[in-house]
């Protein structure tokens, strides 16, 4: 079988969740990322809103079956040897569709090849095959070196997976307004993220604090009372990212937070910029062709929230300038910007 060798690696990756424009949830997914020839395999598969079987959630003997099958250790859960790359987030049913692919040994390499978009048990590559993508040749011990490292045996009390999925995420909130904290708090954990609220982290124990991944604070919160917070994590020896909350608006908050909480490489990101510029346009960057929603939230007067979509389409890898609506973003506004696992925030820039 004639393939030019490709490198096999992982990464962290998060599929970001959220309070979508029309009030609906999306989950938030941690997960590992196959990196092929150092890019996600998941940028290649533009439009596509999925994760890996690594999902940090996943219980931890089912985790241990998804890489064993992977190498090849396990029989293949869909027929002629078909394994699931990356599934639906929400609930990974196949029936949501897949996208799968033939893993098999070609002596002492491993070659992924075939792949398809499969929501039934059988596929038809001439009618849902990847055609431009693989096959990939991956050095045989390089890529057992890369997958065994996420079994139990890796992690410190061999009871889950190792040490380099990533964790389970929570979130401290810090402000003076009670109702929008409980609010935000109700958002988070909706999506999968734990949310706790305090006034006092001094009543915090250093164990606790070390949970946490990142600490929004209201408006309302002092700069001293700000650095009083860092310097008690700094001592419990957290590494935690601070948010500043832009606004109280629910869905702009969470997006803060979901992007505060992806620890993945910059060059391994597809959505790395954005800018609300006066001139009533976004400045979007994406590395990759990928699907990118805007949406505008906008705070009038009386403090009430409007929301609108202003794009939803496939970009070109790239720069680009994407105008926007007069009425979406007047005033107090902010644009949110999601595509596959990236979420970014930025206020609108007034003369």
């Amino acid at each position: 079988m004639s393939a030019e060798y490709a490198t096999f690696g992982l990464a962290p990756a998060m599929r970001a969740g959220g309070v979508l424009a029309h009030g609906d949830y999306q989950v938030h997914r941690d997960f590992m990322d196959f990196i092929v020839d150092g890019r996600p395999l998941l940028f290649q598969l533009t439009d596509l809103d999925a994760v890996s079987p690594l999902a940090s959630d996943v219980p931890p003997a089912i985790f241990t079956t998804h890489v064993r099958r992977l190498l090849l250790e396990v029989e293949p859960p869909l027929a002629d040897g078909r394994y699931v790359i990356y599934g639906c987030p929400e609930c990974e049913s196949l029936e949501c569709g897949a996208v799968t692919a033939v893993i098999e040994r070609d002596g002492a390499d491993i070659v992924w090849r075939d792949f398809a978009w499969q929501t039934y048990e059988t596929v038809d590559l001439e009618q849902n095959g990847y055609h431009g993508i693989g096959p990939f040749r991956f050095d045989g011990f390089q890529y057992r070196q890369e997958l065994e490292r996420l079994l139990p045996t890796a992690s410190a009390d061999g009871s889950g997976p190792g040490p380099d999925v990533p964790a389970g995420r929570r979130v401290l909130l810090i402000g003076a307004r009670v109702a929008v904290l409980a609010k935000l708090a109700a958002a988070l954990r909706a999506i999968g993220i734990g949310a706790d609220i305090t006034a006092d982290v001094a009543q915090v124990s250093p164990d606790e604090l070390r949970g946490y991944r990142a600490v929004a604070f209201g408006r309302a919160i002092t700069e001293d009372e700000r650095t009083a917070v860092r310097q008690a994590f700094t001592r419990a020896g957290a590494d935690v990212a601070y948010v500043d909350g832009l606004a109280p608006v629910i869905p702009v908050l969470v997006a803060q937070i979901e992007h505060a909480l992806d620890r993945s490489a910059p060059a391994q990101r597809c959505l790395v910029r954005l800018a609300a510029a006066a001139d009533g346009t976004a400045g979007v960057h994406v590395t990759s062709s990928c699907r990118v929603s805007l949406v505008a939230y906008r705070l009038d007067r009386l403090y009430r929230t409007h929301t609108q979509e202003v794009f939803d389409g496939v970009l070109e890898p790239g720069e680009h300038r994407i105008p926007l609506d007069a009425r979406a973003v007047k005033g107090q506004s902010f644009i949110v910007a999601r595509t596959m696992g990236s979420v970014l925030v930025a206020p609108m820039v007034h003369h």
